[in-house]
């Protein structure tokens, strides 16, 4: 998943030039390099059956991507390499399509033509348990959940601990940060974690928060 000090980031993107472009980029980051690039989400799941020890620390894929959609590949690639963070890097800002990647387990959702320092900064924010958006994204996630339909209050089966876990996740908290604020070790909070996973049939802490606001866990 690494080389060294370097985080492998796999880019599944079907415009070549744009393929280049973004892998040059990437390897001019310190902390990453880009091992592998892909012009399909098939191509990269059968990379991932074949030889799953070289799984990515991050994929980093577009959703308008000729065969397998980016966003039905999400699912696919969280199943491959679980240990791999998914961040969507597309044109498409509808909300439609970001709900689907975020509930499918896509941990971040870029806009294409961003600079430099802004993909090193969201590939950095992910590798540390974050999720980073666009602020354009971003204000239509807010403004996605703000108009959903208030629900009865739910626990989704939630115990009082990943309920305060879940709310250390909305508040854009690392799992470290969560651990010490509600003074458990790093490997107690990874277990919680999982199990809100589980809860909310989910595959990622985005996943998990969009889940929890549509239902009003919190």
């Amino acid at each position: 998943m690494t080389t060294g000090a370097r985080q492998a980031v796999w880019l599944i993107e079907d415009n070549a030039t744009l393929r280049q472009t973004v892998a040059r980029s990437i390897a001019a980051i310190v902390e990453f390099h880009c091992p592998a690039q892909f012009p399909r989400c098939e191509d990269a799941l059968d990379r991932l059956r074949e030889r799953p020890a070289e799984a990515p620390a991050i994929i980093l894929l577009d959703v308008g991507l000729p065969g397998m959609s980016g966003l039905d590949g999400i699912a696919l690639l969280k199943q491959a390499a679980p240990g791999s963070q998914i961040v969507v890097l597309t044109v498409f800002d509808d909300d439609d399509k970001i709900y689907r990647a975020i509930c499918a387990g896509a941990s971040g959702y870029l806009l294409k033509g961003a600079p430099l320092d802004d993909l090193a900064a969201a590939l950095a924010e992910v590798s540390r348990g974050g999720s980073p958006m666009t602020p354009r994204v971003a204000r239509r996630v807010l403004e996605m959940f703000s108009r959903l339909a208030p629900r009865e209050t739910s626990t989704a089966g939630l115990s009082p601990r990943e309920r305060q876990i879940i709310e250390g996740m909305a508040e854009g908290l690392t799992n470290k940060e969560i651990a010490d604020r509600l003074g458990l070790s790093a490997h107690t909070t990874d277990g919680y974690t999982r199990a809100i996973y589980e809860k909310l049939h989910v595959n990622s802490r985005s996943g998990a928060v969009a889940r929890a606001m549509r239902d009003r866990l919190f």
